[in-house]
């Protein structure tokens, strides 16, 4: 067992740590919005895949300054989104997490990843998770998260994306599961191959580009437009006073 490497490390012997491993992904597989068990399973199995994601980012110069900065994704480092022109990719962030009610401080915390560089890997892969929604303009439903589980496995070959695709589509009614093999894997397949390599990109160093010129740059295939029943339906807002009452 390793010592303690960074402030939320929880050192495992072996046997622990795959215990923790299956049971992780079976209750992930029923509930996968369990955004906690999600992440257990990714740090508990995917620790050679996470050194591949390492040695990439060491051989680039973008992947290099991230790994050396080490920024990180919170309520504070983008909140002059908000203040954007419209066209931009950090507008069109904040308006993707206003519309959801979501805030950049949500993600579990890395626990069980006995490095301490790769934990910060993991822990960069997770919080730029939300900007991939908004580049691939894919919805954050069940649906939605498949479809771009699906192109996270293709850029990263972590494990506990591949096993999402492969569990959670089973909660899916039959049709949009069809349609999720026939059109959104297809895609998640083509688009994952061709972009850029999603973890050597310094996302808020592009906060004030155009969203199209940007995509054009990372060469991004957006996700098809899904359906009706399977499209964002915008939660209500928050009143103003709240909103900044939670990002004081």
């Amino acid at each position: 067992m390793s010592p303690i490497l960074y402030p939320t490390h929880i050192p495992l012997h072996p046997l622990q740590k795959s215990a923790i491993a299956v049971l992780s992904a079976v209750g992930a597989l029923i509930r996968p919005a369990r955004a906690d068990l999600v992440a257990t399973v990714g740090e508990t199995t995917g620790q050679w895949t996470l050194q591949q994601i390492r040695s990439r980012m060491r051989a680039d110069p973008v992947g290099q300054a991230i790994l050396s900065d080490r920024p990180r994704v919170t309520n504070e480092s983008v909140a002059h989104c908000w203040d954007l022109p419209p066209h931009t990719f950090g507008a069109a962030y904040a308006r993707f997490m206003g519309d959801r009610n979501f805030t950049a401080g949500e993600r579990p915390p890395v626990r069980f990843v006995d490095d301490e560089e790769l934990a910060y890997v993991i822990c960069r892969m997770r919080e730029v998770h939300d900007f991939w929604h908004v580049l691939f303009d894919c919805h954050t439903n069940v649906f939605g998260e498949l479809a771009l589980k699906g192109l996270e496995f293709v850029q990263t070959g972590v494990p506990m994306t591949g096993l999402a695709v492969l569990g959670a589509q089973f909660r899916l009614r039959a049709e949009d599961r069809q349609l999720l093999q026939s059109v959104y894997l297809p895609w998640a397949l083509r688009a994952g191959t061709r972009c850029h390599d999603l973890m050597n990109v310094y996302y808020e160093k592009h906060f004030e580009d155009d969203l199209d010129e940007l995509r054009r740059q990372l060469q991004i295939i957006p996700a098809p437009a899904p359906p009706t029943r399977l499209g964002f339906k915008k939660k209500p807002q928050q009143p103003q006073d709240q909103q900044q009452t939670e990002a004081a």
